[in-house]
């Protein structure tokens, strides 16, 4: 692994240990948060061919056009909400979280509020 970084080991720890148990099939795909210093990425992916059926970012021009959004919980609970939208418009109800090694805290709790919020069970 190039970063050395404990905290990130810890955190690659975490993710292969949760990754074990956590697949996302055709029924019941998996959503996948990852966070940055500064943007979250969260897409839901179907395990059992391989493809990501619905994402969303922070990055994304709509996103960062909105100023009333305020702090970065804020936006990622938006994002969840985002991405819940178009998984239901895609006609998936129900997906399982997997928060890729981050502590359920802060903002990948928001995004997934966001979601539950948005529609979407896990």
């Amino acid at each position: 692994m190039a970063n050395t970084d404990p905290k990130t080991l810890a955190r690659l720890k975490r993710r292969n240990r949760i990754r074990k148990k956590i697949h996302g099939t055709t029924e019941k795909p998996r959503l996948s948060v990852f966070r940055s210093a500064r943007h979250i990425y969260v897409q839901i992916i179907d395990d059992s061919q391989g493809s990501t059926l619905v994402s969303a970012s922070s990055l994304e021009k709509a996103v960062r056009e909105r100023s009333d959004l305020g702090d970065k919980s804020a936006v990622a609970k938006h994002i969840g909400e985002l991405v819940a939208e178009r998984a239901v418009a895609k006609g998936l109800k129900t997906v399982v979280f997997d928060r890729s090694g981050f502590l359920y805290h802060g903002r990948v709790k928001a995004v997934s509020v966001g979601a539950r919020e948005g529609g979407l069970k896990f």
